[in-house]
């Protein structure tokens, strides 16, 4: 019986201070500098995806120029 009480007050005392923890100036700098920080990996991770996207188009356009050269070598035989 000693245990539960203990364990209803400390939830009551987690359910007081948690809150107030959560939403101080140190916390919110905290969410704040994560927020960032995970911006700047999106940014670098979409420049990655567009230098790809870059080079595939590349090889795509080469790809289709080397066929149509061979379809016109075709052709002419």
């Amino acid at each position: 019986m000693g245990s539960t009480i203990r364990l209803l007050l400390g939830g009551a005392v987690l359910g007081q201070v948690v809150p107030k923890i959560l939403t101080s100036e140190p916390a919110k700098r905290c969410y704040v500098q994560c927020i960032a920080a995970g911006m700047r990996v999106k940014a670098s991770y979409m420049d990655l995806v567009e230098q790809a996207r870059a080079e595939v188009g590349d090889m795509v356009a080469e790809a289709t120029y080397m066929n149509e050269q061979a379809t016109a070598a075709g052709d002419s035989e």
